[in-house]
């Protein structure tokens, strides 16, 4: 077993990551709102954040609230606008999507005193130039919450799976806000890999990408299956899924985004939790995430980066205000506690490493799964080194890999955290963190 202090920098030197992700704290929301539904419009030229309904600090049935908020970029400032015209009252797990700059607020859930929980089928429309609400646009044919709702084209918006009243659901729901009407599109496989509430995702060009969420069963347990759907261009009602298993799929009120062709989700949790933010499983308090996951659609491999950002979850909406600008509004901390946070999230590039390739023509390294457990996927074209270390910096696993992809064994590894450094020719060309569970 070999031991390289030239390494060891890797380890000592979180800094490295914080070139792909960096953070700051922007000016706190007027209070701390959860569950809340954000999109990003433009107002005379200026984006500007919205925040749409979500619970208060009390995190209990009469805290949740109907508030509006507005973040101008430009001058820094909040300030509030109208409550959402919701006649049953606060709601949470609502989806806010922008088509031609009016925001379509859909969807969502009202708990009663009892503690009774009822799907909304309401389509809210909010006109940001005018900071008014236009006429409820036409029900959901299937009212729903905690779905994954996503815009094609600037024109349709799509809502997949979700919880409807008891069930998760396989319907895929499409809104036309031209024709104020809703379509049936291809629903999704009729299984529990598919049909969640919790999760997350955004269409790339033609392809809807979603990940995590929870299933229907014993504790609503967290999901690991990562979603891809093809719409046929000539007619988007026609969508053809394919799907497969992989740990790093797993998170629950993740915010989505896209970068660079690449969907990516922040935050979230990898246990699943009620409104009030304690686990369906009896655990307590969940713990938040502060993570980037991504996936690169030219590979076809999921990443993470871990720590990317302060750990929070209860994220409806990422608003994207530049080319590789994101604001994450509001949100729940570990405690739990519902949060007023508001963070720019600046992403350089996404690829599992930070550092640029020796050879600025050399493709990324990407290894999969990640968190993996017996054998690791690298997908490199070219005949490379692999060396992969512990976290002391000690070379445990050396593998040649002859391009474009190979599987390695490393189910002689124990469980922990490594590193997987892929060298030509003597050069560090690439490195990811990599996870070994048991």
């Amino acid at each position: 077993m070999k031991y390289f202090l030239s390494y060891l920098f890797l380890f000592l030197a979180p800094w490295l990551y914080g070139q792909a992700v960096q953070w700051e704290l922007l000016a706190p929301m007027p209070e701390p709102v959860s569950n809340n539904a954000v999109a990003m419009a433009m107002v005379e030229g200026v984006p500007h954040v919205y925040s749409f309904a979500g619970i208060d600090t009390s995190r209990d049935w009469y805290g949740i609230h109907l508030k509006g908020f507005r973040y101008n970029t430009q001058t820094e400032v909040w300030d509030t606008i109208p409550p959402l015209p919701a006649p049953m009252g606060g709601k949470i797990a609502t989806s806010a999507s922008v088509v031609k700059n009016k925001i379509y607020i859909i969807g969502g859930y009202h708990v009663a005193s009892n503690y009774n929980e009822s799907s909304s089928n309401k389509v809210h429309i909010y006109d940001p130039e005018a900071n008014a609400y236009l006429p409820d646009g036409m029900a959901i044919p299937f009212p729903i919450d905690d779905q994954v709702q996503m815009v094609w084209r600037d024109s349709l918006i799509f809502v997949v799976t979700g919880w409807s009243n008891t069930n998760n659901v396989a319907n895929v729901q499409i809104y036309d806000p031209a024709a104020d009407s809703w379509m049936a599109g291809t629903p999704v496989p009729n299984n529990n890999n598919w049909k969640v509430f919790g999760g997350s995702g955004v269409i790339v060009g033609d392809t809807i990408y979603y990940a995590g969420g929870a299933r229907f069963g014993s504790n609503f347990p967290a999901t690991s299956y990562f979603r891809k759907g093809f719409i046929n261009p000539d007619n988007p009602m026609e969508i053809n899924w394919e799907g497969f298993e992989t740990p790093a799929a797993q998170g629950y009120r993740m915010a989505a985004g896209v970068l660079d062709g690449k969907p990516f989700w922040l935050g979230g949790s990898d246990v699943t939790y009620n409104f009030d933010g304690i686990a369906y499983n009896g655990s307590g308090s969940v713990s938040p995430q502060g993570r980037l996951t991504f996936y690169d659609p030219a590979s076809g491999a999921l990443g993470q980066l871990e720590g990317q950002i302060p750990a929070t979850m209860d994220f409806r909406g990422l608003a994207q205000i530049g080319p590789n600008q994101f604001i994450l509004a509001g949100g729940m901390q570990a405690g739990p506690e519902v949060s007023g946070q508001v963070l720019l999230v600046t992403i350089a590039k996404l690829t599992g490493s930070t550092d640029e390739p020796s050879d600025p023509k050399a493709p990324p390294l990407f290894v999969f799964p990640n968190p993996t457990f017996n054998q690791l996927q690298v997908n490199y074209p070219h005949t490379a080194q692999l060396d992969i270390l512990n976290s002391a910096g000690q070379v445990v696993l050396q593998s040649t890999i002859q391009g474009p992809s190979q599987v390695v064994d490393i189910s002689q590894l124990r469980a922990g955290l490594y590193f997987a450094l892929l060298r030509l020719e003597g050069q560090l060309i690439g490195w990811e963190k990599i996870y070994i569970y048991r």
